[in-house]
């Protein structure tokens, strides 16, 4: 496995070692011991989910406030997908700052969230399975959503005629939502 920080250093990106053969392939997608070493403190997964959309829907940007804040690690089984992330830890030098990433069933990356970022993404194939284990449960009343249709978010991505839920499409603007202390 192939650990990277990203432009958000706490942000990871995660590549597989790929063993193909006669017979297909193998690879290992999930190695607690690695990645609790390369990020330097440990991770406990305790749900995991499931998401399929189809073409141009966008699904977030949600998170959850604490004590069910939740790290993710989001990789894509079916498709392609920009995935997006913003920083909202009030004193981190990257607050408020986004990246948007290609993950997808060909390139096998997966994507390590940390506590205290928005999260979500935008299905850029004709449909797209994405799987994440988070290490919260999902709790619906501290659950936030960043709306990604805010101007002064400054995506990369135009969402005009995308598929967006109504929750989504109606939920606060950054200036109106609650944000995280920054741990790390």
């Amino acid at each position: 496995m192939i650990f990277k920080r990203l432009s958000i250093n706490d942000v990871i990106e995660i590549t597989p070692s790929i063993y193909d053969d006669h017979r297909g392939s193998f690879m290992e997608t999930y190695r607690k011991d690695l990645l609790d070493k390369f990020i330097g403190y440990k991770i406990n997964f305790c749900q995991e989910n499931q998401s399929v959309s189809k073409n141009n829907v966008f699904r977030g940007l949600h998170y959850q406030l604490p004590p069910y804040d939740q790290t993710k690690l989001v990789k894509v089984i079916d498709g392609k997908i920009i995935d997006v992330i913003i920083d909202l830890r009030k004193k981190s030098k990257f607050f408020l700052k986004s990246i948007e990433v290609e993950i997808s069933e060909e390139n096998k990356k997966q994507i390590l969230i940390p506590k205290g970022f928005a999260h979500g993404f935008l299905v850029i194939s004709e449909k797209a399975t994405i799987v994440y284990k988070v290490d919260s449960f999902y709790k619906k009343s501290y659950e936030r959503i960043l709306n990604p249709l805010d101007p002064s978010l400054n995506l990369k991505m135009d969402l005009t005629n995308k598929i967006l839920s109504e929750k989504d499409k109606t939920s606060p603007y950054l200036k109106n939502i609650d944000f995280f202390e920054f741990q790390k």
